[in-house]
């Protein structure tokens, strides 16, 4: 399993582990776990970077799905391609 070290906009680094990835009407979306195994808390972080001419970027910019929505689209798609994956929300979100 792969991972990468995100810094968060506290300027904090955080060390995740990739799940997944997969690319959803023309967007790139990570799913991400605190763990390497085992129960752990996931997100699901869409990739924002601004990409200018024909240059690829050091590093991408990566933000947590956050609309309802396109949540339950990109979530159900993950699911669809991990057999042992089921997504169970946070009760202390509420939500």
């Amino acid at each position: 399993m792969e991972k990468v070290l995100f810094t968060d906009k506290n300027g904090e680094t955080i060390e995740l582990f990739v799940l997944e990835k997969t690319r959803l009407s023309g967007n790139d979306y990570l799913l991400v776990c605190d763990q390497p195994e085992g129960d752990a808390q996931a997100l699901i972080l869409k990739d924002i970077t601004k990409k200018e001419g024909t240059g690829t970027p050091k590093e991408a910019d990566y933000s947590i799905v956050s609309d309802d929505e396109e949540l339950s689209a990109v979530a159900a798609l993950f699911e669809s391609l991990l057999d042992d994956i089921t997504f169970v929300e946070d009760e202390e979100d509420g939500n």
